[in-house]
């Protein structure tokens, strides 16, 4: 199944179909320099789309196309950070309305039936077809790029490459890597840069300053003016002189900031993308050499050791956080009583409030990386209990998750239901409290509240009442 869907993406993105005069005249014209929040695939209506359409868009050119794919199958938000790159660099782009974290065989076909609409809909340049994603919906990206043998690129935002596939010299495409300082995944990108490397494939960094995000729209205008600068790199389009200065020009710029600060490490891993990226398209030398100069320097070779430090010390706090579930677990059923070591959610805590009160910027960045790890990896192993219907351990993991991100309405509900499921009805009251204060929309609250199968033994509380009504 999943290799005929995979043959099917391929030949999908290999032909060149037209839309006949009948077909648009059925489907209408698609409106341009506006986000289509909900484009219907003709001949999969399960499957819908978010769509962007240059103004200037023509069906007498081909254009280069970006298909995105978010982790929670949120298409419009998605294509709302590339909308004004779209724009800018003339591209189209469609964001999936179905594809999301999960089982491999519904992304594929969410891209297939994406894939397959644009290409009758619209005129696609076969040669610059681009993928990009955040967090698992990176990792799609990269591995649809993997499979097909077909992308000019690929924007991983928030996560690398599969785990399974790293990168290597058969990849063949180019790869724009965006993170947020405080994301957890920061400690995986950032080594990804020297894998890139070593593969010999196209790449470039971007942090930018935030948690486990989508990238802002000012970093996607980079990345898609970068993809234009590669494209003419591969001869995919033609060489526009004045463009590639520019592009240099304000790479330079926002390299040199890192370098007057006394981040050289930063500086060093700009100028030296800089040079890799514009070295046979313009004289790049000067940067070349600065690179160089400041790859062999002390304040690099340290910051690069002060860093790996910095990855440990996050990958220990998460790791300690989360392995007190399984231990807490352990012991409870083999003495057959409550255990009394530190439960995770209190191990979350102590965390939360180191964050608080540490004042070095660094330091501080290490614990939200830490917290932000502790989060979704409570989030995922807590839904996967409660898919197993492991209530207890499912309720540990959500009320861990609440330490480590108390604004979250989404994990106090979930810990209410887990905590209602295991019998635990004051727990799940408490939860559902938080909950309440936290959420915008009390309707859907309160309607949510009188479905929840979860909740059917706490209908005749006076406390659920009061809280439900």
């Amino acid at each position: 199944m999943l290799r005929a869907l995979l043959l099917a993406l391929l030949v999908a993105i290999a032909s060149r179909p037209s839309l006949s005069a009948s077909q648009e005249a059925e489907s209408g014209p698609l409106p341009l320099g506006v986000v289509i929040p909900r484009v219907v695939a003709t001949k999969d209506p399960q499957q819908t789309y978010a769509l962007y359409l240059p103004k200037d868009y023509s069906r007498k050119n081909r254009w280069p196309v970006v298909y995105v794919f978010d982790p929670l199958a949120r298409g419009e938000l998605a294509l709302r950070q590339f909308e004004h790159a779209a724009e800018l660099y003339g591209f189209i782009v469609a964001a999936s309305n179905n594809s999301r974290n999960g089982p491999w065989t519904p992304q594929i076909e969410a891209a297939q039936a994406m894939v397959n609409d644009t290409r009758q809909r619209l005129t696609i340049d076969a040669r610059r077809i681009y993928f990009a994603g955040f967090s698992g919906g990176a990792r799609v990206s990269a591995q649809l790029a993997l499979l097909c043998k077909c992308a000019a690129g690929v924007l991983l935002g928030g996560a690398g490459f599969p785990l399974n596939a790293p990168p290597s010299p058969e990849a063949k495409f180019a790869v724009f890597s965006a993170v947020g300082n405080a994301d957890f995944n920061y400690s995986e990108v950032i080594p990804l840069q020297d894998q890139l490397e070593k593969a010999a494939l196209p790449h470039w960094l971007r942090v930018f300053d935030g948690p486990h995000e989508w990238a802002p729209a000012n970093v996607m205008d980079e990345a898609l003016a970068w993809f234009r600068v590669q494209a003419m790199k591969a001869n995919l389009e033609s060489h526009k002189a004045e463009f590639i200065a520019s592009q240099l020009t304000a790479a330079r710029q926002r390299a040199e900031p890192f370098e007057a600060s006394g981040d050289l490490l930063a500086a060093w891993r700009q100028y030296r993308q800089i040079a890799a990226t514009f070295d046979s398209l313009t004289d790049a030398a000067a940067t070349r050499s600065k690179a160089e100069f400041l790859a062999k320097s002390k304040p690099v070779l340290d910051g690069l050791k002060r860093e790996s430090s910095a990855f440990a010390e996050q990958s220990r706090l998460s790791d300690e956080v989360l392995s007190a579930v399984l231990r807490r677990a352990d012991s409870s059923s083999l003495s057959g009583q409550p255990s009394t070591t530190q439960s995770a959610a209190q191990l979350a805590r102590d965390l939360r409030q180191r964050l608080v009160a540490e004042k070095k910027s660094d330091r501080a960045l290490v614990f939200k990386r830490a917290l932000g790890g502790v989060f979704i990896g409570s989030i995922e192993s807590g839904s996967a209990a409660l898919e197993k219907k492991d209530y207890s351990e499912a309720a540990q993991y959500f009320a861990c998750a609440a330490e480590a991100n108390p604004e979250s309405e989404w994990v106090f509900r979930q810990l209410a239901v887990a905590r209602a499921f295991s019998g635990d009805r004051k727990g799940a009251i408490e939860a559902l409290r938080s909950a309440r204060k936290l959420m915008k929309d009390l309707q859907t609250f309160t309607e949510w509240c009188k479905q929840e199968a979860a909740f059917t033994p706490l209908r005749q509380m006076a406390d659920f009442k009061a809280i439900a009504e």
